[in-house]
């Protein structure tokens, strides 16, 4: 749903408000906050919720892969989710990250990550 209304150009606000109202999660922490007591947890019902939270403190893409990283647990699917919906929000993700990633693809691989974005019309650095 994060990511639907930001690619639907919808404030941090309105997401915000959308997500604590159908899904009852509390967006009021801070990942601050969040940092001094999260651990690995794979639940939907702890990763979600702060890796939206990182999002929306966010000032640009970059930054919310950053905050969710460094609520530390499983920081991968943090970022990962973080991360999706920054791309949404902040129109993608930047060339500064998205070519060096690309490039350590294999040729199938890299074939597979460009054919997905044309598909769902995401612009490719």
């Amino acid at each position: 749903m994060a990511t639907f209304l930001a690619r639907q150009g919808e404030s941090k606000q309105k997401i915000r408000s959308a997500i604590e109202k159908r899904f009852a999660y509390n967006l009021s922490r801070t990942t601050a906050r969040i940092r001094q007591t999260y651990s690995f947890n794979e639940s939907c019902q702890e990763t979600v919720p702060g890796a939206i939270i990182a999002f929306l403190e966010s000032d640009d893409y970059e930054d919310a892969v950053r905050l969710a990283i460094s609520l530390g647990g499983d920081a991968d699917t943090l970022a990962c989710i973080a991360g999706g919906i920054a791309g949404a929000f902040y129109g993608s993700v930047p060339a500064s990250i998205a070519n060096p990633a690309l490039a350590l693809l294999d040729d199938g691989l890299r074939e597979t990550a460009t054919r997905f974005c044309k598909l769902r019309g995401v612009a490719m650095p």
